[in-house]
């Protein structure tokens, strides 16, 4: 193409292409909603297109297919509409908005398991080390004159923040290290390797709590500076919108690079897919389980710092099955555990989907025991689809 013609705003050969055409509109956003809007409008006429020009048979095989892969979703928007009928605030606008804040909250573990399964693993200590970096955050950040305080000699200062943030990120990064380490060199299994790890974490909170004057008891009386910064925030239309949102977002953001546009993400599936065949392909599979693992460890820190404030009495029951809503949430929203699979806005999606059942159920008056039932129940549903899946590839 000459400069004449670019001028002149002429497409060339590869911007006549679908990923030409997006490269010329993607520096406006308008322009690139639209044309993604276009394309996925287009999908869906292709694919109903061949639907209808399947047999019958062929169609009620697709048919029932279809709903057995998104049965789960299927089960929780009828659950969705049963609440709604059942008490009109379920959907109300503080309710909605109140879902979000919660998913925001569980977001980040989820994220960070979601790597570990996306390498076939699962991380049963997340929730233990939640806890644990949580006891830490607000033992460093309780206020000045607070009864029974934890560290009475330790003076509180805006500083402290930032530190205790770091000192959460570092214990939970090298126990999420600690456990890569574990999996890659000995060839343990996630699932035994975590669970001794949480036995581990739960003695060490138990005995971090016992510590200086706090007697085992609940960590509270934090600094207002250190709430105000996690739980204040602004109101559109009466309702609060937290400032852990904002960092929420940014750090969800900073996955979906790692995860898509980046050499460990790349190498995350890779190992996920075919371990054997990404050594082949150059891939230091160990070098890459432990880094997941650590990120993993990293995002519970963060989790950790936001859940101290939110909370704002910690104890040795701060984050316990933490791990099950996020191991839940990452099935629910297609995260394999046959490995390679999964994608940021499915965790999302899992995460907001379970937390729109936690407040049914709520709604609908069931006792936690139930809950837990039902959690579990999810866990088992979205993994048997999972597997009907893998199987139907194969």
């Amino acid at each position: 193409m000459t400069d004449e013609e670019k001028k002149n705003g002429d497409l060339s050969t590869e911007a006549a292409t679908p990923d030409g055409a997006a490269a010329q509109v993607r520096r406006n956003p308008v322009q690139w909603l639209g044309y993604k809007w276009n394309r996925f409008i287009e999908n869906r006429k292709k694919k109903w297109n061949d639907f209808k020009a399947l047999d019958k048979k062929t169609k009620r095989r697709k048919v029932a297919d279809w709903l057995l892969n998104n049965a789960l979703y299927i089960l929780i928007f009828l659950f969705v509409i049963v609440v709604f009928a059942y008490n009109q605030n379920f959907l109300s606008l503080g309710s909605i908005v109140n879902i979000f804040m919660q998913s925001a909250s569980r977001l980040l573990m989820a994220l960070g398991v979601a790597g570990i399964i996306v390498l076939t693993g699962t991380d049963l200590s997340a929730g233990r080390c939640l806890g644990l970096c949580a006891c830490i955050c607000a033992s460093l950040l309780q206020s000045n004159g607070v009864m029974n305080k934890m560290f009475p000699g330790l003076s509180f200062g805006i500083w402290l923040i930032p530190i205790a943030l770091l000192i959460s990120m570092a214990v939970g990064g090298t126990v999420g290290a600690f456990n890569g380490f574990m999996v890659s060199k000995f060839k343990l299994h996630p699932f035994i390797v975590t669970l001794g790890t949480q036995l581990i974490l739960y003695g060490a909170v138990m005995w971090y709590v016992s510590l200086g004057q706090n007697n085992s008891a609940p960590i509270a009386g934090l600094a207002p500076e250190y709430t105000k910064l996690v739980t204040g925030g602004f109101k559109i239309a009466g309702v609060q919108f937290p400032n852990y949102l904002w960092i929420v977002l940014a750090i969800t953001v900073l996955m979906w690079i790692v995860w898509n546009k980046t050499s460990l993400g790349k190498n995350m599936f890779a190992v996920g897919t075919n371990p054997e065949a990404a050594t082949v392909s150059g891939v230091n599979v160990a070098r890459t389980i432990i880094l997941v693992f650590a990120m993993a460890g990293l995002l519970y820190g963060v989790s950790a710092f936001i859940e101290s404030a939110r909370v704002a009495s910690n104890s040795t029951a701060t984050g316990v099955n933490y791990e099950l809503d996020a191991i839940a949430a990452c099935v629910i929203g297609g995260v394999s555990f046959m490995g390679g699979i999964g994608k940021i806005r499915g965790v999302i999606l899992g995460v907001v989907l379970l937390q729109l059942v936690n407040a049914g159920l709520v709604f609908l008056n069931f006792e936690p025991a139930i809950m837990t039932v039902v959690k579990g129940a999810i866990i088992l549903i979205a993994c048997a689809i999972d597997m009907r899946k893998y199987i139907a590839k194969k």
